[in-house]
C-alpha cells in the first residue's frame, strides 16, 4: 500500500460520551525511494554480510528527502535478498518498506552488538514523527539462542525488534515479524496514532516443549489513538497488551492463537480508557481478555468494550484481577481460587495507584476452555470493588465455574456458563449479581 497521507485517518473507536477518535496516518513523501543496494549504500542481500552501515546511511538520506506537495522524507526500500543487519535508528518521515521476497534479519546473538549485557534494540526510534515499516517482507529475529536467557541469567538483557517510545503517527503495516528476542512491537510513552494492521507475527509458544520462547509479546502499544486489525498473531507473552495512559483504541479483525491474550496491565497508573476488541477469534491461548494489576501499580480502568468474540480451547476467556504481584501462592493459583480462599484476602487502605476497574462490557461471546479450567475470573479488591460489569450473550464451556468475587453491579443478561454435571456456574463472595434470564 502507497500513501501520502495526512488527511486520511481511520474511524477508531466509540468512546464513553459517542464520539470519534481517528488514527492519523503518516505523512511522508513517496516521490523520493531510496533502495539500500544503491552503489551509494552498498547493502547485500545474501545472508552473510552485515548491513547495518548502509541501512543507517538509506535511512539519514530519505530523511534529507525534499518536500513535495507538502510531504518530505522518504522511502528507504529493502529489495528482495536476505540482509543481516546490527541495531539502527528510524529517522522522521521515513518509510522503511520490505518488498516481497525481502528478510531483514537481527545478527546473531555471538554477533549482536552488547550481547545479552546491554544491546540496543533492533529498530528504534524516540520523540519522533511520521514513521512506517510496511512492505510484503519480513524481519527475522533469531531471537531462539536468546529465549533460555530470560529464565537461566539473571539480569541477562535482550532486544526489543521495533521500539517506539513518543512518537506520533506510526504505521506497521503488511510485515512478517518472526522470533524476536523478546517483544516484536514494544511502542510506549506518550506515543499518539498508531497504526498496525495486516501484521503476522510468530513466536514458539511458552509451553514448547523443546524451544519455548519468553515474553516474546508480540504487540505492546501505550498511548492514544491505536487501531490494530487484520492481524495475525501466535507468540509465548501478550498478543497485545498496553499499560496506563492509553486511551481510545480499536483492536480488530485479529486472529491470535499461542499467547497471553488481549491484556491490560500490570502498570495502570495514569489510566485506560475507552479500548474496543470487536470481532477477534482467540484459539489455544493462555487468556482470551485479561486485565491485571495490584496495589501500587494501579489506576483507573474504565469504558472497555470486548464484542463478537470466538474463543477456541483457551486457558482463561475471561481474566480480571487485582493481586497480579501476590506472593502467597494460594492467591496466585487463580484456577485453584475458591470464595472461601478469596474471602481471606487481605484489605488495605485506598491508597493512590489502586486498581479501579469500571464499566466494561462482554458482548456475544462464545468460548470453549482447556480441560480443568475455569470459566472465567472476576476479582476485586476488598477494599475497592471492580463495579459495572456486563456480561451480555455471553456462552462459556468450562470444567470449573467462573468466580466472581469482590465485585459489585455484575450483570449477567441472556448468558451462560455450561459447566459438568454437579458443578456449581458461578461461585462469588462479596459480590452484587444479577442474572437475567436468556
Amino acid at each position: 500500500m502507497k500513501f501520502r497521507l495526512s488527511s486520511v485517518f481511520f474511524i477508531l473507536a466509540v468512546a464513553s460520551n459517542g464520539a470519534f477518535a481517528d488514527v492519523a496516518l503518516p505523512r511522508i513523501n513517496t516521490s523520493n525511494t531510496f533502495n539500500i543496494t544503491n552503489s551509494s549504500f552498498g547493502a547485500i542481500g545474501d545472508g552473510v554480510t552485515t548491513n547495518t552501515t548502509p541501512i543507517q546511511l538509506a535511512i539519514n538520506a530519505a530523511a534529507r528527502g525534499g518536500e513535495t506537495n507538502g510531504f518530505s522524507g522518504g522511502v528507504v526500500e529493502i529489495p528482495p535478498g536476505v540482509y543481516l543487519c546490527g541495531p539502527f535508528n528510524m529517522s522522521n518521515s521515513v518509510n522503511l518498506r520490505l518488498d516481497a521476497g525481502a528478510i531483514l534479519r537481527m545478527l546473531p546473538l555471538d554477533k549482536y552488538p552488547g550481547g545479552t549485557i546491554s544491546p540496543k534494540n533492533f529498530i528504534s526510534g524516540s520523540g519522533l514523527h511520521d514513521l512506517a515499516i510496511t512492505g510484503s517482507g519480513a524481519i527475522d529475529g533469531q531471537g531462539s539462542p536468546w529465549w533460555p536467557y530470560a529464565k537461566t541469567t539473571r539480569n541477562a538483557r535482550r532486544p526489543r525488534m521495533i521500539s517506539f517510545s513518543s512518537c506520533e503517527r506510526v504505521l506497521i503495516e503488511g510485515v512478517t515479524l518472526s522470533n524476536s528476542p523478546m517483544f516484536h512491537i514494544a511502542i510506549s510513552g506518550k506515543t499518539t496514532d498508531v497504526t498496525v494492521q495486516r501484521v503476522t507475527i510468530r513466536a514458539n509458544p511458552s509451553t514448547d516443549p523443546v524451544n519455548p520462547s519468553h515474553n516474546t509479546d508480540a504487540c505492546d502499544v501505550t498511548g492514544k489513538r491505536i487501531l490494530v486489525r487484520d492481524c495475525d498473531i501466535s507468540v509465548g507473552d501478550d498478543n497485545y497488551t498496553c499499560g496506563g495512559g492509553t486511551s481510545d483504541v480499536l483492536i480488530t479483525n485479529c486472529t491470535y492463537g499461542y499467547g497471553h491474550g488481549v491484556s491490560i496491565g500490570s502498570p495502570t497508573f495514569g489510566g485506560i480508557s475507552n479500548l474496543a476488541v470487536v470481532n477477534c477469534t482467540f484459539n489455544n491461548t493462555d487468556q482470551g481478555i485479561r486485565i491485571k494489576s495490584d496495589r501500587g501499580r494501579g489506576g483507573e480502568v474504565q469504558h472497555l468494550s470486548y464484542i463478537n468474540l470466538r474463543m477456541t480451547n483457551v486457558g482463561y476467556p475471561i481474566l480480571i484481577y487485582c493481586s497480579y504481584m501476590a506472593t502467597n501462592r494460594q492467591y496466585r493459583a487463580l484456577n485453584d481460587l475458591t470464595p472461601a480462599i478469596a474471602a481471606t484476602y487481605p484489605a488495605a487502605k485506598i491508597a493512590t495507584r489502586i486498581p479501579l476497574y469500571h464499566d466494561i462490557t462482554f458482548s456475544n461471546i462464545t468460548a470453549t476452555t482447556q480441560p480443568g479450567r475455569r470459566a472465567g475470573l472476576i476479582w476485586g479488591l476488598p477494599e475497592l470493588a471492580i463495579t459495572n460489569i456486563l456480561l451480555d450473550h455471553v456462552n462459556i464451556s468450562a470444567d470449573k465455574p467462573f468466580g466472581i468475587f469482590d465485585a459489585q453491579d455484575v450483570r449477567l443478561k441472556a448468558s451462560r456458563i455450561t459447566t459438568p454435571q454437579g458443578v456449581i456456574p458461578i461461585a462469588s463472595t462479596n459480590a452484587q449479581i444479577t442474572i437475567e434470564p436468556l
